[in-house]
């Protein structure tokens, strides 16, 4: 069986791995400690050239203190969350249902159809650039938090379908068949068999489409510009100045921006973990 379980790999395979682990660990944390260590640094140390080193002096909350009171750091979080919560929402709720039918209903497109929607999450994001902003210019949505989430419900859809396309699919076709000879319709059926039983799978998907809008900054600059609808991803590095780089207010804001998708990821760790191994056995 392959890959070998690590407790039945040789001695020397064992000891390398409890420590090699640990090692990667350090190393992939090695830049999120940096950044949280120089929101607490003072701007006499940064000025100093102390970017590594330990503190000469400690901040405290100063820094994120002052960054919600001088800086519009709020006004971006707010606007994160008016553009990702109803993005995820619309995103899902219009992947469900073209999941249900390309899933459950046999017609001569369907895999056209389906291959329409994998093919689109291989278009670079760059080449729609131009597209997407004189679309948005016509439509009188650039710049604006409205805009901006349509365009993300839009893309992120194709993703969504394709991912709850192949759970419906899998589904046992006796229980749909079963409730259309008891004479349910076809939208008793979606919402009242199909939705609970793609329940773990949908709360999966919330969590990697929060996490994908929330940190998009290619898009939240493309499309907006100004505080009124600058998402946080574009709106921290507003935090310096012309002439004076604050990068310990950009490194506090930074923290403060990565903590929604973090407190989501844990408060649905347990659907998103049943989500993603759903229908890995059979039997």
């Amino acid at each position: 069986m392959f890959p070998t379980p690590i407790e039945q790999t040789r001695p020397l395979t064992r000891t390398a791995y409890r420590v090699g682990i640990p090692l990667l660990l350090l190393v992939w944390l090695l830049p999120i400690l940096a950044v949280a260590m120089m929101s607490v640094r003072t701007p006499a140390d940064m000025n100093s050239g102390n970017y590594w080193g330990l503190p000469s002096s400690w901040a405290g909350v100063s820094n994120y203190v002052q960054v919600f009171r001088n800086t519009p750091l709020l006004r971006y979080i707010l606007n994160s969350f008016e553009v990702t919560v109803p993005a995820v929402a619309g995103s899902i709720a219009l992947a469900s249902l073209a999941g249900y039918a390309l899933g459950v209903y046999r017609f001569r497109a369907n895999l056209a159809v389906f291959f329409l929607f994998v093919g689109g999450n291989f278009v670079p994001a760059q080449i729609l650039m131009v597209p997407v902003r004189q679309l948005s210019l016509h439509l009188g949505l650039y710049n604006s938090t409205l805009g901006l989430t349509l365009f993300h419900t839009a893309f992120q859809s194709g993703f969504c379908t394709f991912f709850l396309r192949n759970f419906i699919r899998d589904l046992p076709r006796e229980l749909i068949e079963a409730a259309r000879i008891e004479g349910a319709g076809e939208l008793r059926i979606f919402l009242r068999i199909v939705l609970p039983l793609i329940r773990p799978a949908m709360a999966a998907l919330a969590v990697l489409i929060f996490t994908f809008v929330w940190n998009d900054y290619f898009w939240a600059t493309v499309l907006t510009q100004g505080s009124h609808a600058m998402p946080v991803t574009g709106g921290l590095m507003s935090l310096n100045g012309q002439w004076i780089s604050q990068w310990q207010l950009v490194a506090a804001g930074s923290i403060l921006a990565a903590l929604p998708p973090v407190v989501m990821f844990f408060a649905m760790q347990r659907h998103f973990i049943a989500g993603l191994t759903l229908g890995a056995t059979k039997g």
